[in-house]
């Protein structure tokens, strides 16, 4: 399938992936409406930072999936449907598991239903390798069990089957693409490695960490945003569940020390109880088996995770982009 001209909706459009996946989706060729989460300071979040050429190629619009009638207007006139909004802070589903049913189960009904009423060619939806739980084998297949082992993994959990149950009932052509971890430019300091990188640049080397045994399988977003692509118009795809990955996993410790060597920063990781999740919740191990994505959508990650954290660095490393960060602020 081509994406030139095509009607496309990306939804969370004003996050991490989503501002890459729509500049992807511009560069295609495709006519892009991005939903980006209504709010009052007229802030369209990363597609922000997009290069203008790109963004006024998109059609931005507020709301929220969480409004099924708004959900309906968004998706006229579409053809393919990029569904990843969703509450993504694994340590405050702790909090707030009611907001992560909000919008992460009832956010992914609406859109399907809307999918469905407006009778749409593609609907791709985005998963986490949260679910599967701590790897029991490895590499991580799609056929891997699944454990909500926290109110987020356990959200996304119920999000996925959701649409797979729309796939089977309605024939509603749903693909699940399921990153493991993503990262590069744009990400949340929440997440590992912009929080290690941000703490080296502000302090003295000093990085404050939780858990430093877990390991983790990164991919660097723009393969990612890739991935997903492939999900929307590779062929055969339809109703099957994709791994989104590099296959190689790296211990947090670990990682930690390799940023450091690439910014040349003597490194002190210490343990930090806020950032630790209860010991029943962590996942221990998380590992792609990518072979489905290199057969079905002929997808394999071009980055290496060394140059891909080169490129995230100097990323951050820039001061207009260092100062959206609060390095020395941990948030939930």
């Amino acid at each position: 399938m081509s994406l030139a001209d095509k009607h496309v909706v990306v939804t969370g459009a004003e996050g991490f992936i989503g501002s890459h996946v729509c500049e992807m989706l511009v560069q295609a060729g495709a006519r892009v409406r991005a939903l980006v989460w209504y709010n009052a300071f007229g802030h369209y979040g990363w597609l922000d930072a997009v290069p203008a050429e790109r963004r006024n190629s998109i059609e931005i619009v507020l709301g929220d999936v969480r409004d099924a009638h708004a959900m309906h207007g968004l998706l006229a006139d579409t053809s393919i449907v990029f569904h990843l909004p969703s509450l993504i802070g694994i340590p405050y589903s702790y909090h707030a598991p009611d907001s992560y049913v909000d919008t992460n189960i009832r956010g992914t009904v609406n859109l399907l239903q809307a999918a469905r009423a407006v009778g749409v060619e593609r609907f791709v939806h985005t998963s986490t390798s949260e679910v599967y739980g701590t790897a029991r084998r490895v590499p991580i297949d799609e056929t891997h069990p699944q454990v909500g082992q926290s109110p987020y993994s356990a959200s996304k959990i119920a999000a996925d089957q959701l649409a797979v149950s729309f796939h089977r009932s309605f024939d509603l052509p749903v693909v699940i693409a399921r990153p493991f971890n993503t990262y590069g430019p744009r990400q949340s300091a929440r997440a590992v490695i912009p929080t290690i990188i941000t703490q080296l640049l502000d302090g003295d080397g000093t990085v404050k960490l939780g858990a430093t045994a877990p390991t983790r399988d990164f991919t660097y977003v723009t393969d990612t945003a890739a991935g997903l692509v492939a999900a929307a118009t590779a062929d055969n795809v339809l109703g099957e569940t994709i791994n989104i990955g590099s296959g190689d996993d790296i211990g947090i410790g670990e990682l930690a020390e390799l940023i450091g060597r690439l910014m040349n920063r003597e490194i002190r990781i210490v343990n930090d109880p806020d950032r630790t999740r209860p010991a029943a919740s962590e996942v221990d191990r998380l590992v792609c088996d990518v072979s489905r994505a290199r057969n079905l959508l002929d997808w394999s990650p071009r980055k290496t995770l060394s140059d891909g954290l080169t490129e995230t660095i100097a990323w951050f490393s820039r001061p207009e982009n260092l100062k959206r960060y609060r390095p020395g602020w941990y948030g939930i």
